[in-house]
């Protein structure tokens, strides 16, 4: 039998095959967020939003999704994920989901546009609530007090 040895090239093109499926899978994998300089950024593969904390009308704790229509995105498992449009008002939504099974944050910014978050760990979730609910109630009081 003839020992055949493989061409490097084929051998460097799976390696970074391999790394580059990782990473994708890395990012994808959960909800990247993160709130700093008065914005909330949300990070999930190609999704991303950039939301000012100014501009977050309201927020609140849903058990489910409200039917959508998927424009891009993907679902898998309890995973949902993408652009949506509104079945209703016929707006983008944007669903940034890890677990479908648990709570979720229905973020309403720029006075029509929603989103929706949640991470992977329940008390994330809720710790990310508690953040924007405190913020959005500090702006609400200090506009009355103006």
């Amino acid at each position: 039998m003839g020992n055949k040895k493989r061409h490097w090239l084929l051998n460097v093109l799976i390696i970074i095959t391999v790394v580059f499926c990782v990473l994708v899978f890395v990012e994808h994998y959960k909800n990247w967020h993160k709130i700093e300089e008065g914005n909330l950024r949300i990070f999930s593969g190609i999704y991303f939003q950039k939301v000012p904390l100014a501009e977050i009308d309201s927020i609140l704790l849903v058990d489910k999704l409200p039917e959508m229509e998927r424009s891009s995105g993907f679902s898998w498992m309890t995973t949902e994920k993408g652009v949506f449009k509104d079945s209703i008002t016929q707006t983008k939504v944007y669903v940034f989901v890890d677990d479908l099974r648990q709570q979720k944050i229905k973020v309403v910014h720029h006075d029509s546009l929603k989103m929706y978050i949640n991470l992977k760990d329940s008390l994330q979730t809720q710790e990310l609530y508690s953040i924007l609910q405190t913020d959005l109630q500090n702006r609400s009081t200090s506009k009355g007090n103006e």
